[in-house]
């Protein structure tokens, strides 16, 4: 598809003239951020419309790929409301790529349409430059209100389809994994483009090279490109794949030094952190794998206040059992070297563990099978009920922990590890365990 674009892109905006006699080449330096002379607004009537667009594009494929959507319901009436009102847990019964990759992705197109849209910030490349994260910032804000509409709003899966409505759909892990891991995919595009991509645009003058490196090495940012009617190969921070030409680092010392991303004068101890983390965790003896987020406020220079929200889904259980962890946190954490390069901290965090299992009863669902044979088969999920039952409990939980976060520069550091135990007990599906994390932090107040 996107190799027939660029036969029959002619006028398309950022296709960069490739069509006919080729441009003469010249040097371009690297938009960093927005002139000052430039409209600083954002583009609210073509975010609209190419928010739409995605919106559709979604919701098409889902009536056309998914009988459950087809036939769940329409509209805002006790098919919708029984779906908002029965959001609880984690899981929500998608295999670990839909929520994982998929809802990610999804995050990380609705932000790139933001960005496309954004004046102020969308010409900023990866790097230092407060601009480029407050811009990201911006975008990763959309993203979420984005993916509350697509799940809760008046053209949502709850309004198209009633999905939440039936067990297992319910769980809140799209709400938290769409705009966090969204916002990594964003951040490991803009990285791949500024230092990967690029450089291959040094090296060769292919029209059909170029194209191809920006856009199946950022997936995202092309897909949004196409939503928003543009070239899928198409920046804001230079021109199309003909005219850019990479210049020397010499030629941009001297021409314009503001190109090389400079840092406004900042401190180096960040005012709030956040931190989007995946990794996994003892819960009630199964192995519990997910992700989530934590938002950090410094209160002083070694002292933070955590709030922590993490979610997993249980592996490895016995036969005919399935289970979910929903953990929700806060407290104090010590960071005694916030400026290091190497930043270890320890955290004592207490809040609560929402646990649910659910046993399925398999003789019990032959039966209900049996006695349904001319349901389609991909909706005998809605029969889940007649042939489950589902334990579920809520207690305090208590953890301790300690990790190490790496510096990459004064806004974005590496969770290269964290280990923490927690301490809970209601029940016999609740329980004590280590848990093991790794993730990206987003430090505000060095830019």
């Amino acid at each position: 598809m996107f190799f027939q674009l660029a036969i029959t892109c002619a006028g398309v905006a950022g296709c960069g003239g490739e069509t006919g006699a080729d441009p003469p080449v010249r040097p371009v330096e690297p938009a960093i951020v927005a002139k000052a002379t430039e409209d600083t607004g954002v583009e609210w009537i073509e975010l609209t419309a190419g928010s739409l667009r995605f919106l559709g594009i979604m919701h098409a494929f889902r009536l056309l790929t998914e009988p459950g959507t087809r036939s769940g319901g329409f509209g805002m009436g006790t098919g919708y409301t029984k779906s908002v009102t029965n959001l609880h847990g984690w899981a929500d019964g998608d295999p670990f790529y839909v929520n994982y990759v998929g809802h990610p992705m999804q995050g990380a197109v609705s932000g790139r349409l933001w960005l496309l849209n954004d004046r102020r910030y969308r010409r900023a490349e990866f790097g230092k430059s407060a601009a480029y994260w407050k811009g990201r910032l911006r975008a990763t804000a959309f993203a979420w209100a984005f993916s509350e509409q697509f799940e809760l709003g008046p053209l949502s899966e709850a309004s198209i389809g009633h999905i939440q409505k039936d067990f297992p759909q319910q769980g809140f892990v799209d709400h938290v994994i769409t705009p966090t891991i969204g916002l990594s995919w964003i951040l490991a595009e803009d990285a791949l483009d500024r230092y990967v991509i690029k450089g291959i645009e040094a090296h060769t003058q292919n029209r059909y090279a170029r194209s191809a490196a920006r856009t199946f090495l950022n997936p995202a940012r092309s897909f949004a490109n196409v939503v928003a009617w543009k070239a899928p190969w198409y920046r804001d921070s230079r021109p199309g794949v003909m005219e850019y030409v990479a210049p020397s680092i010499e030629s941009r010392v001297r021409a314009a030094p503001a190109a090389l991303n400079p840092m406004e004068r900042s401190q180096d101890t960040a005012s709030f952190e956040f931190t989007a983390v995946t990794g996994a965790r003892q819960v009630g003896g199964s192995t519990c794998v997910g992700g989530g987020a934590e938002g950090a406020v410094q209160v002083n220079p070694e002292w933070q206040m955590v709030l922590a929200v993490n979610g997993c889904k249980k592996i490895g259980q016995r036969e005919n059992v399935s289970g979910d962890a929903l953990v929700y946190q806060l407290g104090p954490r010590w960071t005694p070297s916030p400026e290091g390069k190497w930043s270890p901290f320890a955290q004592l965090l207490v809040g609560g563990l929402k646990t649910t299992q659910e046993t399925m009863d398999p003789l019990e669902k032959q039966r209900v099978l049996n006695a349904h044979k001319d349901l389609d088969p991909m909706l005998d999920y809605t029969l889940h009920g007649k042939y489950t039952t589902q334990q579920e409990s809520n207690a305090l939980a208590l953890s301790a922990g300690m990790g190490v976060d790496y510096r990459l520069n004064p806004a974005l550091a590496i969770r290269v590890a964290s280990v923490e135990y927690l301490r809970s007990k209601a029940g016999a599906i609740s329980g004590s365990g280590f848990q093991m994390t790794t993730g990206m932090v987003l430090r505000w107040g060095t830019w």
